[in-house]
């Protein structure tokens, strides 16, 4: 089947399952399985999008079940040279607070049983990660975030740990004497599938609560989640509206040349 070209792509996260105006629908196939629902595909500030919310539509995939490679070999099918991850995050240090964004530079992979790559032989291929996310698109994210008035830091470590449960006490604080700043389920394989095809990426972490081993706060709750990431939503809307438009057409980043020489 043939599928319109899109620029950039967009997963969105939990609480985050619209973005375009009017899009069109397309169920794409994948030689991974059927990526978490049909891509909408639309216009934003005149570049082509594909937006795929990663845990569906109905929120029916939680974070270990999400079929990553699927979503990411998805965009690549569409043409898709940049992806845009935003997600809901915890935090793990006390100046990152609930409704500000951190665009991370970094992550920790606390998951596991993940299939997190697409080459899984004849040819043994070594993909560097160790700048997962393009510079590129992180300096345009923190300066329209910056021009919209969004607190944002403009790095930090993600450790992605397995779910769907929360971390104990003892962990979260393990995470945060690491000196990480945010905790999330998704960033990986995510953002390294798509470093393993050549396209750059760029996390976006809405900060909804306090993970559990902070002092003085209630435990991070599913239901505190929504509610913070529902009323910070718009928030990242105006961002994405407003960083899309700006990123360059042209790539000569790192990420663009990722295979060079990676293939034993």
């Amino acid at each position: 089947m043939d599928y319109p070209k899109a620029e950039i792509g967009v997963f969105g996260g939990s609480g985050f399952y619209e973005l375009l105006d009017n899009p069109q629908e397309f169920k794409v196939n994948t030689p991974f399985g059927a990526p978490s629902s049909p891509i909408m595909y639309g216009e934003i500030g005149g570049r082509t999008v594909a937006f795929l919310p990663r845990h569906s539509k109905d929120h029916s995939l939680p974070p270990h079940m999400i079929n990553y490679r699927a979503n990411v070999w998805a965009m690549k099918e569409l043409g898709v040279g940049r992806i845009i991850g935003p997600n809901a995050c915890g935090s793990l240090q006390p100046e990152v607070e609930p409704g500000h964004f951190v665009i991370c530079d970094q992550f920790v992979d606390r998951t596991w049983g993940r299939k997190d790559t697409f080459y899984d032989g004849p040819f043994t291929t070594h993909v560097s990660s160790a700048d997962p996310y393009c510079s590129i698109m992180r300096e345009v994210a923190t300066e329209k975030a910056s021009a919209l008035g969004i607190t944002t830091h403009s790095s930090g470590t993600v450790v992605v740990i397995q779910g769907p449960r929360f971390s104990t006490r003892a962990e979260s604080k393990w995470f945060a004497s690491q000196g990480w700043e945010v905790i999330n389920m998704t960033q990986y394989p995510e953002c390294y599938l798509a470093r393993e095809l050549e396209i750059c990426y760029c996390n976006i972490s809405l900060i909804t609560d306090h993970d559990a081993g902070a002092e003085g706060v209630e435990p991070v709750s599913n239901e505190e989640v929504i509610r913070v990431f529902g009323e910070n939503n718009h928030k990242l809307k105006d961002l994405l509206y407003s960083m899309i438009p700006a990123l360059p057409v042209e790539r000569d980043c790192a990420c663009a040349h990722a295979l060079d020489g990676a293939v034993f």
